[in-house]
C-alpha cells in the first residue's frame, strides 16, 4: 500500500487553494495533490503556476474517471456536496466532503445511504473544529461526567460580521436556490455540530429567525433557537452576521459544575465538590447571607480550572486531511465520519422549518415538508432550479 494518498481537489476557490497549499507545504505528510477540477477554465493557469504536478480538469467527472486520484475533497457550493460524494464513492474513490454535508436532509440521507454500501471506502466530513484541542478536551470532560448531567447549554456566536459587499460579490451567495440559506448553512455549521457533539442531539426546536433583517438578502442573518433535549434539559443558540462587535460565548451547565468558553479559545471549568442538590440541602439561611455578602469561601463549594491550547492556523484543517488519509491507509478512526454531517443539517433544517411554520419542530420532522418549503422560496427567487 502506498504511503501517501493521491488527492483530487474539486473547486479551486479560497478553500480548495488553502488545502492544496497546506499539502504542498508538507502539513499533510501522507497526502499529495495529483488533480484539480474547477468549472472556471481561467483557474487552469493559476493551478499550473501554483500546483504544477497536479492535472487540471474543467469537469469533475473527468477527474474522477482519470485514474489520477485515490480520494477527493469537495470545495464547492453546499448543494453539490452530496452528489459529488456519491459520484466519487460509486467509482471506488474515497470522499471527504466540506461542511455542511448538504442543504437539506433528504439529499444528505441519500449520500449516507450510498456510503453504507461502500464500507471499504473512507467517507469523512471537514469538521475541523472536532480537531480543535479545546473542544476535544471539553467533550472528554462532559463525557466523563466531570460536571455531572448537562442541564442547560447556550451558545451566542455572532462574531462573523459580514458587510453588504460580502453578499453582493456573487449571484448565488445568500440565496435559497444558490446557497440554500444564510448564517445557518454558511457560518454556523461548525457550532451546530460541536453543540450536538458535546451536549447531545436535541429532540425538538422552536425558533425565531429574521430573513434579510439587517442586510439586503433573502436568507437568514439573525437566529434565536430554543432546543429541547428531553428530561427538562434545554439549550439556546443565537447567531447573526450583523453584529460588528460580536460575541462568542458557549456555556454548559451541569448538576455538578459548569463550563464557560470565551471566543472559542479559553474555557473556565468549574467542578462542584458535591452535586448542587446536596449543597442546596446542606446550607441554611446563614450560608445564603454569607453568599450574598461575598463572605462564603467558594473554594469549599467548587474548584476552577482554565483550559487553553495553542492551535496554529491551519493545523485543524490539515489534521483532518491527515486523519482522513490515515483512515484510508491504515484504518485510523476518523475524527469526523461523513455520516455525522446529517446531524447539523437536520438541526439547521428544523430551525428553518420552525420559523416558517411558527411551531416547535421535532428533529424527526418530515423531510419532504422541509423540501416543499425550501422550493417555495427558490421558486419565488426565480433564478435557480428547484430541488428534488
Amino acid at each position: 500500500m502506498t504511503k501517501s494518498v493521491r488527492l483530487g481537489i474539486i473547486g479551486l476557490g479560497a478553500q480548495g487553494s488553502m488545502y492544496a497549499k497546506f499539502i504542498g507545504d508538507g502539513l499533510v505528510p501522507n497526502m499529495v495533490v495529483t488533480a484539480i477540477a474547477d468549472i472556471d477554465p481561467a483557474r487552469a493557469d493559476f493551478a499550473a503556476a501554483e500546483f504544477p504536478d497536479a492535472k487540471f480538469f474543467v469537469d469533475y467527472l473527468e477527474l474522477l474517471d482519470s485514474g489520477a486520484v485515490d480520494a477527493i475533497v469537495t470545495c464547492v457550493p453546499h448543494f453539490l456536496h452530496p452528489q459529488m460524494g456519491i459520484d466519487a464513492l460509486s467509482r471506488d474513490i474515497h470522499a471527504l466532503v466540506e461542511k455542511p454535508a448538504g442543504v437539506y436532509t433528504k439529499q444528505v440521507a441519500e449520500l449516507n445511504a450510498f456510503a453504507q454500501t461502500k464500507p471499504s471506502l473512507s467517507f469523512g466530513i471537514m469538521f475541523n473544529q472536532r480537531n480543535n484541542p479545546l473542544y476535544i478536551r471539553l467533550k472528554e470532560i462532559v463525557d466523563n461526567g466531570e460536571i455531572g448531567n448537562v442541564l442547560r447549554s447556550n451558545w451566542i456566536i455572532t462574531n462573523w460580521w459580514r458587510p453588504q459587499g460580502y453578499y453582493d460579490q456573487s449571484a448565488w451567495r445568500a440565496t435559497w436556490g444558490g446557497e440554500g440559506g444564510g448564517v445557518l448553512v454558511n457560518q454556523a455549521p461548525h457550532q451546530l455540530d460541536l453543540w450536538q457533539w458535546i451536549c447531545g442531539v436535541p429532540q425538538s426546536v422552536y425558533s425565531k429567525v429574521a430573513y434579510g433583517f439587517r442586510r439586503n438578502i433573502a436568507v437568514e442573518d439573525e437566529v434565536t433557537a430554543l432546543a429541547d433535549f428531553g428530561n427538562g434539559v434545554t439549550g439556546v443558540f443565537v447567531t447573526a452576521t450583523h453584529d460588528l462587535i460580536g460575541t462568542d460565548r458557549f456555556e454548559i451547565l451541569g448538576d455538578q459544575g459548569k463550563i464557560v468558553v470565551e471566543n472559542s479559545k479559553t474555557a473556565t471549568v468549574s467542578r462542584l465538590k458535591r452535586p448542587e442538590r446536596e449543597l442546596s440541602e446542606s446550607m441554611d439561611m446563614s450560608d445564603v447571607m454569607k453568599l450574598f455578602m461575598g463572605e462564603l469561601d467558594t473554594a469549599e463549594l467548587y474548584n476552577q480550572e482554565t483550559v487553553e491550547f495553542e492551535s496554529p492556523w491551519g493545523a485543524q484543517h490539515a489534521g483532518v486531511l491527515e486523519n482522513f488519509a490515515a483512515n484510508i491507509l491504515d484504518g485510523t478512526p476518523l475524527l469526523a465520519p461523513g455520516s455525522d454531517g446529517i446531524k447539523g443539517v437536520r438541526l439547521a433544517n428544523a430551525i428553518h422549518l420552525s420559523s416558517w411554520t411558527g411551531k416547535e419542530v421535532s428533529l424527526d420532522f418530515d423531510e419532504n415538508e422541509f423540501l416543499v418549503e425550501l422550493n417555495t422560496r427558490i421558486r419565488s427567487e426565480g433564478t435557480f432550479a428547484e430541488r428534488a
